[in-house]
């Protein structure tokens, strides 16, 4: 499974609307910070993140794209 800033971006304004947020207006930066959490999400996990395969031809840590 790929992962997805804007989908998670969207997972995150529908996550924060159910807790009462204002997504809409003027003043509403729900968008902002859901895309800048999404980015910095999806950016730390690709960037860092590792699969740790125990056995076989394949043994080892391999990096998550």
């Amino acid at each position: 499974m790929a992962l997805s800033k804007s989908s998670l971006k969207g997972k995150i304004i529908t996550e924060l609307k159910g807790q009462g947020f204002t997504t809409e207006g003027e003043h509403a930066f729900v968008a902002k910070m859901a895309e800048a959490i999404a980015n910095a999400v999806v950016d730390e996990i690709t960037s860092n993140a590792q699969a740790a395969v125990s056995s076989g031809s394949s043994a080892g840590n391999w990096p998550i794209k």
